[in-house]
This record gives structure tokens, sequence and C-alpha cells, in this order.
């Protein structure tokens, strides 16, 4: 690729600084690859190698995935990858606002309800409310999402939802944990 600067990031302390010098490499495995590593270094103009926590490295590991998701053959030309980062954390755009007024299953309710379509869908999305529909259970008023091990979790809208969020994050029930374990818990209540 001809590439003459090159900086590289890496969340593994180990082989960050063992490439540095910092550190010895004494494992057997990595001493024939550091050797193979260092004769690359010498391909480049500029190199330097900073480690990063694997929680800083999350771009990282995104790459990584996409690199495992794609076949690549030698030569090939790969298209340019533009990515875009977000001013705020992507699970605060999870609620979504009920500019009709209607909570986000109210398709699949009436649908339950009356076998009724809303008057703008298409064949897909017919289709696809029917599917999702296999997967609920009104009650009165209230719908109902059946979970992989049968528990009833009760669907809730926008406004229940930020209730629920603060109750957990920071009311009697609060856990002040990471969003995962937030939505665990959440999920452990009843609520989908």
């Amino acid at each position: 690729m001809k590439i003459k600067k090159l900086e590289v990031y890496g969340d593994s302390t180990l082989i960050i600084y063992q490439v540095k010098g910092e550190w010895q490499t004494k494992d057997s495995k990595l001493i024939s690859c550091k050797k193979y590593l260092l004769e690359l270094i010498k391909e480049f103009e500029e190199i330097s190698f900073t480690h990063l926590s694997q929680d800083k490295n999350q771009f990282a590991d995104a790459l990584a995935t996409l690199a495992v998701m794609t076949q690549m053959e030698e030569g090939q030309i790969m298209q340019l990858l533009q990515i875009k980062a977000r001013s705020e954390p992507v699970y605060s755009f999870m609620i979504e606002e009920e500019t009709d007024g209607k909570p986000w299953y109210h398709d699949v309710q009436v649908y339950i309800k009356n076998k009724e379509y809303p008057p703008e869908a298409s064949r897909n999305e017919r289709r696809m409310i029917r599917k999702l529909a296999m997967g609920y259970f009104p009650s009165e008023e209230i719908l109902y999402k059946r979970s992989s091990n049968g528990e009833l979790l009760r669907c809730i809208n926008a406004k229940e939802a930020r209730r629920i969020l603060f109750e957990t994050h920071e009311g009697n029930c609060s856990t002040h944990r990471n969003r995962y374990m937030m939505a665990k818990q959440i999920l452990r209540r009843g609520y989908f």
C-alpha cells in the first residue's frame, strides 16, 4: 500500500510494550512473531506504537468485527469506509418519541385485536406486522411480549420508559450501573 508513516494503537499491554522494547519477549510463540514484526517495521519511515486501554478501544473492536465479516483477496481494491461519530451515546436514541401520540407497538396491538393494518402499510409491512404479532400477547389494554423463556414482559410507551429508566437508575431501585445491567434489571422487572 506504500504507506510510510503509521500510528499503531493496541489494547494489549504485553504486545505494545514488547514491540517498543520496554518489556522482554519470553514466550516462544511470540518471539517469532516479534521477529517478523521487527522486519516489517523497517519498511516504514516513521512508526509509533501506543497502548490504549480496552475501554477506550471500542473503535478497534468494531473494526476487528468488520474485518472478520469480510473476505478480501490480495490486490482487491477496497471501497472507502466513512465513519461518523455521534455526539451523544447511541443508547440515548432508543426511546422513540411518539409523534402521532401512539406507542411504538400500536400497529401490532391493533392487528392482534382487530386483524387490521395501518391504511398506509405496504405488503411487506403487513407481513412484518403479522410476524411480530405472533410474539405478543394482549390482555385488555396492555400488550405483553413473550420472552424466550416464556415470561410475559409488559410493553411500555415512551413516557413509561422514561419513568422506568429514572426509577431504575436513580429511584428506589437505583443501580447506577452501566446500560447493559440496567436493561437486564428492567427486563427482570417485567418490562419490554
